[in-house]
């Protein structure tokens, strides 16, 4: 493929708001799980909750998209400046010439847990103060976004579970190699509700403390919300040294409703992909931002992967020990976080974790190690075997 320049981007986790206190906590191997008290959940788990949500208010004109994911949506556009890198390449290349493609997996159904709690003890009817288009409606964060940026380009909304934001990057560049747009806003935005707290714990796979990816001794995962974003454009003249989106390999091995196929073949396919778009040798990539999830079969199967594709010894850590997993987010939070490894020359050393599992047979990064890299491979893959891995690097 061509390569897609990433010209700006922005992140706001549960380590801080934009990317500088993101960057550095992974520099300096913070994290930012917390026990869990988000609502009224009482669980016994880590979560990584977003400060400043409660106080982020939405234009008066665009209450009716008010829940938390769209708070989070805004708050995140607004930090690291990028609210007017998109309003500048919106006027450059004009409205209907740009792209909006965001990924999502619960979207702001935390709006109808509310509604639910509160509906009519006689008739079971939900509130009539409640907009499902709005908030629940996975379009949503999309639809609100596109009304805040007056944006008149192709729109979309992608729901694959916990690769829904990797994918995006790939319609955006399939439509900018086609012509069809001069410049896109990708990215994804999930928030934290009792749905997916629950949920997951139903299905024994939150880790009693914070997560600790291709441990030993791993538990399960830590649930996160994010917001990041990424402006991906065509520049006739790229600059000196640019990042750009170099491939992008997706498979899906329809394996198990939740369970990733155990020998990792739909992870291999998605990576095979990712490198031959990218025109690259698995010797080519110097680090690989895992989609380590912490849970017991999904690295085993990924690691089986990543150890036959790549071999024993490319470097590789998962990043959500620091920011939780934040599901529909996290394939776009990992590749702007794989972006700023190239950028800033640094392998973050995945926490929690003391002793990797030596039986998944990959260099897991325990430390964070300072080296020049030039191209990294990012992977997220999600429930269904909907699976996704991207190439990010430098062109010069």
């Amino acid at each position: 493929m061509t390569p897609t320049l990433l010209t700006h981007y922005t992140a706001t986790t549960c380590l801080g708001h934009g990317m500088a206190p993101l960057i550095a906590a992974l520099r300096e191997q913070r994290g930012g799980l917390v026990p869990c008290e988000f609502e009224t959940a009482r669980l016994d788990t880590y979560v990584g909750v977003v400060a400043g949500l409660e106080a982020e208010q939405l234009p008066r004109h665009l209450r009716h998209y008010d829940c938390r994911n769209n708070r989070l949506a805004q708050l995140g556009l607004r930090q690291d400046g990028f609210l007017q890198d998109v309003e500048a390449s919106i006027a450059r290349v004009g409205r209907r010439r740009f792209g909006l493609f965001l990924g999502t997996s619960t979207s702001g159904i935390q709006e109808a847990e509310f509604a639910y709690r509160n509906r009519d003890a006689a008739t079971g009817a939900l509130p009539v103060t409640f907009c499902y288009p709005g908030t629940h409606n996975t379009y949503s964060v999309a639809a609100f976004l596109r009304e805040l940026l007056e944006i008149e380009g192709p729109t979309a909304v992608i729901s694959t579970a916990c690769s829904s934001s990797a994918k995006v990057f790939g319609n955006a560049a399939r439509m900018l190699q086609a012509g069809l747009i001069d410049a896109a806003l990708v990215g994804g935005v999930d928030s934290l509700c009792l749905t997916t707290l629950y949920g997951f714990h139903s299905l024994q796979l939150t880790a009693r403390g914070p997560c600790c990816p291709f441990a030993a001794d791993r538990d399960g995962l830590s649930i996160g919300e994010a917001a990041a974003f990424a402006l991906l454009q065509r520049v006739d003249r790229p600059p000196a040294v640019s990042i750009a989106l170099l491939g992008i390999g997706e498979s899906n091995d329809a394996h198990h409703l939740s369970a990733p196929r155990p020998d990792g073949l739909g992870a291999t396919l998605a990576m095979q992909a990712a490198l031959r778009e990218a025109s690259l040798e698995p010797h080519q990539i110097d680090y690989v931002n895992l989609h380590g999830t912490a849970t017991p079969s999904n690295d085993r199967a990924e690691g089986r992967a990543v150890a036959s594709l790549l071999g024993a010894h490319t470097p590789c850590s998962s990043t959500k020990g620091a920011t939780g997993h934040t599901l529909g987010a996290a394939g776009a939070l990992e590749a702007l976080i794989s972006a700023a490894s190239v950028a800033g020359g640094f392998m973050p050393g995945g926490i929690n974790t003391s002793q990797a599992d030596p039986s998944l047979g990959v260099e897991y990064l325990t430390s964070t190690r300072f080296a020049p890299v030039r191209r990294v491979l990012s992977n997220s893959f999600g429930f269904g075997g909907t699976n996704c891995s991207l190439v990010i690097g430098r062109l010069a």
